[in-house]
């Protein structure tokens, strides 16, 4: 299903969200080599999908793989670890789709928030969070301490709530976009 949106954007396609199986790592792989300089391999999905706590979950259109997300289970809340859109699928709108799936899973009894960390570089993914309502909590100076780049956390609230004192204090390339 094909549906305009508006000049910027290109067309709503809707996909399909699913559990990640072992079969679709090919692709997940190539992803996430497309996406990130500093990507996981296999073994570092495999690893982490072993453990009891964490979910993948894909975005498919048209039997191809076009975006995935893994996520942990914690306490009160779903923290994402890995989000990424295939390049050539972005504008689509298939991250906020995959975003909703996400919001959709909280409730005030068991999971509440959502949390994700992103790099300072990564201007492009704190912008499509912001976009998608999430707000930057906190900056963890030296996160990546072999590259010496901060780190944003950036939140979602099913209350509605956000940290916005703490994100008037962070400054950032992030803070001159208005949402």
């Amino acid at each position: 299903m094909f549906k305009v949106i508006n000049q910027t954007r290109k067309y709503q396609i809707e996909v399909q969200i699913r559990w990640m199986i072992r079969c679709d790592m090919p692709e997940v792989t190539e992803i996430e080599d497309r996406c990130f300089e500093f990507a996981w391999d296999e073994d570092d999905f495999v690893c982490c999908l072993r453990q009891r706590n964490c979910i993948g979950m894909v975005a498919e259109y048209q039997e191809r793989i076009v975006g995935f997300m893994i996520y942990e289970l914690r306490k009160y809340q779903l923290h994402v670890l890995n989000f990424a859109v295939d390049h050539s699928w972005r504008r689509y709108y298939i991250g906020s789709q995959m975003v909703q799936s996400l919001i959709d899973k909280l409730s005030p009894r068991r999971f509440q928030e959502i949390t994700i960390e992103i790099r300072e570089s990564n201007l492009p993914a704190q912008i499509f969070f912001r976009s998608q309502r999430f707000r930057a909590t906190c900056v963890w100076r030296g996160y990546h301490f072999d590259i010496n780049e901060d780190v944003y956390r950036m939140r979602y609230d099913i209350n509605g709530v956000s940290n916005d004192f703490a994100y008037t204090h962070i400054r950032n390339r992030l803070s001159q976009y208005k949402m």
